[in-house]
């Protein structure tokens, strides 16, 4: 199977997940960067694709509630763009994210994690939602 990074990228978060030859999905990291500081993010970002050796990556992408594309899609959109210019080896897909935020909240809390673990953690659980349901799509 091809192995893929799965990102959700958030004001001051980074989730960060990938898969293996298997399939199987392995949490990464939940990247903190200061709010605004995506350079930050997009540098890290390019370290771990590097040290992962992974190229391709899925993004998850904001749609609305109407399914179209707002001011957060734009900004996804930019973050890939900038990304692409310290590495244009880089592959990104964009997925849709709809939803994917409330269903790693509600897997959290199912698992028993506290408000603060949540916080913590649910931009990686969201990242991993996206590529989990990405490998789906592409499996049929």
């Amino acid at each position: 199977m091809e192995k893929y990074i799965g990102l959700d990228l958030g004001t001051t978060t980074l989730g960060i997940v990938y898969n293996d030859s298997l399939g199987i999905i392995h949490n990464y990291e939940n990247f903190t960067f200061e709010k605004g500081n995506y350079k930050k993010a997009r540098e890290h970002l390019v370290d771990v694709v590097k040290k992962l050796d992974i190229k391709k990556i899925v993004l998850g992408l904001p749609l609305q509630i109407d399914r179209n594309e707002g001011e957060r899609c734009k900004s996804v959109r930019r973050f890939a763009n900038d990304v692409l210019k310290l590495d244009n080896s880089i592959e990104f897909i964009y997925f849709d994210e709809s939803y994917s935020t409330f269903e790693a909240k509600e897997r959290l809390i199912a698992s028993g994690a506290n408000k603060e673990e949540v916080k913590k953690n649910i931009d990686m659980m969201s990242a991993n939602i996206i590529l989990e349901d990405f490998l789906r799509s592409q499996n049929g």
